[in-house]
C-alpha cells in the first residue's frame, strides 16, 4: 500500500463510519417506539377533563354574549321601547380571551401521563443514541459531522430534540410538542438514510476551517430552534381557531375538544412562538455575518449573491419583518404566525430547494 492510500485509510475510518449507520438506524428504531408512546398518550389521556373544561368555556362565551346583547326598556310615558347601546368588547389579534392552558396531551390523568413519561424516556435514549451516531461519523473521518446534507440532517434532527428536551429539563409546558416532533424527526432521518446518504468522506480543500465549527454550527441550531417556532404557530392558529368556536357559541367535533383543548391556550402558544424566534434571530445574524468571513477568507470575497448567501438573507428578512411587525403595527395572533411560518418556509427552501434546485459556490459538498 502507498504512503498516499495510507493516508486516505487513515483519515476515513470505515469502521466507525459503519458504526454511525447503525447507531443513526437504532435511533429510528427508539424513536418509533417513541412515537407510538406518544399516540397512548393522547388516546389513553383521560377526556373527562377536557370535556369539562369545554363546557365551561361555552358557558362563558354564552354569559358574555348575553352580556354584550342589547337590553330592551319600556318608556311608561309612551310605551315605546328603547334598545340600550351594548358594550363593545375588542379582542386583540393574539385572543386575549381568559382561557387557561389545557392539561397536556396526557389529558390530565396519571394513566396518559404514564404512556407521556415513557415517551419522553425513549425520546431521552433515541436523542442519546442518535447523538452517538453523530459523533461516530465525526470520528470516523475526524472533522465536524455536517460536510454535507446526510450529515446536516441527522445533526439537525439531533439537534432539534436536544431544544425540546432543554425546554422540558427547564419546566416549559411542551410536552404537546412531542408527536409532532417525533413524527418530523423519523420523516427527517428517512429522508436523511435513503436519499440524501452520502458515504464517509473527506472533505474539499475550501471547508477545512474553524469557520465550519462556528458557522455551520449556529445554522443548525438556529433552524432547529426556528422549527420548535414554527410549531408552536402551527399550534397556534388551530387553537385560536377552536377558542374562537367556542366564544362565539359554536360546538366543536370531538376530534378537536378532545385535541385541541389538552393544548396550552392561543395566548400562551403566540407568546411561545414569538419569544422562540426573537431569541433565535440575533444568532441567525451572526450565522450570516460568519458565513461572510468565512466566504472572504476561502474565496476572496465577503458576498456574491451566491442562492444560499441570497436566502439565507431573505430568511433574515422573512424574520425580521415577523419581529418588526409585532414590534410596531402590534401584529400579534394569527397575522404574526403567518408570517412566522412564511419565514421558516424561507429556511427549510433555503436548505432544501435552494441544494437540489440551484448550484453554486455552495454545492461543493454535493448532498
Amino acid at each position: 500500500m502507498t504512503h498516499a492510500a495510507t493516508e486516505l485509510a487513515a483519515a476515513t475510518n470505515e469502521h466507525l463510519a459503519s458504526i454511525s449507520n447503525t447507531l443513526i438506524y437504532s435511533a429510528m428504531a427508539v424513536y418509533t417506539l417513541a412515537f407510538f408512546a406518544y399516540i397512548a398518550e393522547w388516546i389513553f389521556g383521560s377526556r373527562s377533563k377536557v370535556g369539562r373544561t369545554a363546557a365551561a368555556l361555552t358557558a362563558q362565551a354564552a354569559a358574555k354574549a348575553k352580556a354584550a346583547a342589547p337590553a330592551v326598556t319600556v318608556n311608561k310615558a309612551g310605551g315605546t321601547a328603547v334598545l340600550e347601546r351594548p358594550k363593545v368588547v375588542v379582542r386583540s389579534a393574539a385572543g386575549s380571551r381568559d382561557v387557561p392552558d389545557g392539561p397536556g396531551a396526557h389529558g390530565g390523568d396519571e394513566q396518559g401521563d404514564l404512556f407521556g413519561r415513557v415517551a419522553i424516556s425513549l425520546t431521552v435514549l433515541a436523542f442519546l443514541v442518535e447523538l452517538g451516531g453523530v459523533v461516530a461519523r465525526a470520528a470516523s473521518v475526524q472533522r465536524a459531522p455536517w460536510g454535507n446534507m446526510y450529515e446536516f440532517n441527522i445533526t439537525f434532527s439531533t439537534v432539534a430534540v436536544g431544544v425540546y428536551l432543554g425546554l422540558l429539563a427547564l419546566k416549559k409546558n411542551v410536552r404537546w410538542l412531542g408527536l409532532l416532533l417525533i413524527t418530523t424527526v423519523l420523516l427527517d432521518l428517512g429522508l436523511a438514510v435513503t436519499v440524501l446518504y452520502t458515504a464517509s468522506d473527506q472533505l474539499v480543500p475550501a471547508l477545512h476551517s474553524y469557520w465550519l465549527y462556528i458557522h455551520v454550527s449556529t445554522a443548525i441550531f438556529c433552524g432547529a430552534s426556528f422549527y420548535v417556532g414554527a410549531a408552536g404557530a402551527v399550534a397556534y392558529l388551530f387553537k385560536d381557531s377552536y377558542e374562537s368556536k367556542l366564544a362565539g357559541g359554536g360546538k366543536p367535533g370531538t376530534f378537536a375538544t378532545s385535541v385541541l383543548e389538552r393544548l396550552p391556550s392561543a395566548a400562551t402558544l403566540d407568546k411561545f412562538s414569538y419569544r422562540i424566534n426573537a431569541a433565535i434571530f440575533p444568532l441567525w445574524t451572526f450565522t450570516i455575518i460568519a458565513g461572510a468571513i468565512w466566504a472572504g477568507d476561502a474565496w476572496g470575497r465577503y458576498w456574491g449573491w451566491d442562492p444560499k448567501e441570497t436566502w439565507s438573507f431573505i430568511t433574515w428578512v422573512a424574520y425580521a419583518c415577523y419581529l418588526h411587525a409585532r414590534a410596531t403595527a402590534g401584529w400579534k395572533g394569527r397575522k404574526a404566525a403567518y408570517l412566522a411560518l412564511i419565514a421558516f418556509s424561507c429556511w427549510l427552501f433555503n436548505y432544501y430547494g435552494v441544494n437540489f434546485l440551484f448550484s453554486g459556490k455552495h454545492s461543493y459538498a454535493g448532498v
